[in-house]
């Protein structure tokens, strides 16, 4: 096998491709965008701020004069946002080559989104998977297909408690456990949407990435923590630029080599940076129960059922 690191370079022609990034206006998935973009892929810029993002198109376009990018308006805390979107782009597209599940909120304050979930599982998680279900017939008749959901090494801290996935009125809540189910969450989904691929014989993968730990706007909550002025030097040190925190999921989105179930992060110590290679998630991640019970519920609680 290659020694060489995977860069922006072996991102292969993607003409004719139809390429889906959710939260595409800014950090990871504005630089994704980009990527696909200049590799001639026609990209769906999902944003729940059109303004920010039709911003965001023209500095692509400044850059990357034959760019194909459209904005679409999605806001992945309210499931109507969700059901719209959906719509709207399957009266306008007939193929869905890669729904990139990038978007999240972290760590924030106790809130609720526009249908009664928490907000960090009802963003990171509920609305993608409502996502997914709604343009599920696109992509399994789109041949070698693929679903990639963002995680976080923020999932190594989560502990699946099905009694307490909402944090009812805000008791018990922490902003860093909440996150770090919800991105546990994105794992489960994915490993038990590819079992059922496989299952159904679909010729589509569902694989996950991590961008380690990367410059973006995540961490706006945290900015005015005192724990975090006093740590904010030495976390720039830590920290990667956004373009390189994009390239797990770029692989993970475009590399031929890339097989269903598959988790990729930074190669760097603790995954914190570096170039893109296969890592391992928790074993709690691939509970088989765990991801069967978040299905059921995740289908329950968003009326979204997936059709195989």
């Amino acid at each position: 096998m290659s020694k060489e690191n995977w860069t922006f370079t072996n991102i292969p022609d993607l003409t004719g491709k139809v390429i889906i990034v959710t939260g595409g206006n800014s950090g990871i998935g504005y630089e994704a965008v980009k990527a696909f973009a200049e590799k001639d892929a026609e990209v769906i810029m999902a944003s729940r701020n059109p303004e920010k993002a039709v911003n965001a198109k023209k500095e692509i376009i400044t850059e990357i004069p034959q760019a194909k990018v459209l904005v679409m308006e999605l806001d992945l805390s309210s499931l109507d946002s969700v059901k719209k979107f959906s719509q709207a782009f399957k009266n306008k597209y007939d193929q869905l080559d890669v729904l990139l599940n990038n978007a999240g909120i972290m760590m924030t304050p106790y809130h609720l989104t526009k249908d009664g979930f928490e907000g960090q599982m009802g963003t990171n998680h509920y609305g993608h998977f409502a996502l997914t279900g709604q343009l599920l017939e696109l992509i399994t008749k789109t041949p070698k297909s693929r679903v990639i959901n963002i995680s976080s090494n923020a999932h190594k801290w989560g502990q699946m408690d099905f009694d307490k996935l909402s944090s009812e009125n805000g008791t018990e809540y922490s902003p860093r456990n909440a996150y770090s189910i919800s991105k546990l969450s994105n794992l489960l989904f994915t490993y038990e949407l590819q079992r059922k691929f496989e299952e159904a014989g679909i010729d589509s993968l569902a694989v996950a990435a991590h961008p380690g730990v990367s410059q973006t706007n995540l961490l706006q909550h945290m900015e005015g923590k005192i724990l975090f002025k006093i740590m904010n030097p030495i976390m720039k040190l830590m920290l990667q630029k956004a373009d390189m925190g994009s390239l797990p999921g770029i692989r993970a989105s475009v590399d031929p080599n890339v097989k269903g179930a598959e988790y990729y992060g930074p190669n760097g110590r603790r995954e914190f940076k570096g170039y893109p290679v296969k890592v391992e998630s928790i074993e709690a991640s691939r509970n088989l129960e765990d991801a069967k019970k978040l299905w059921d519920i995740s289908e329950k609680l968003t009326g979204v059922k997936f059709q195989f």
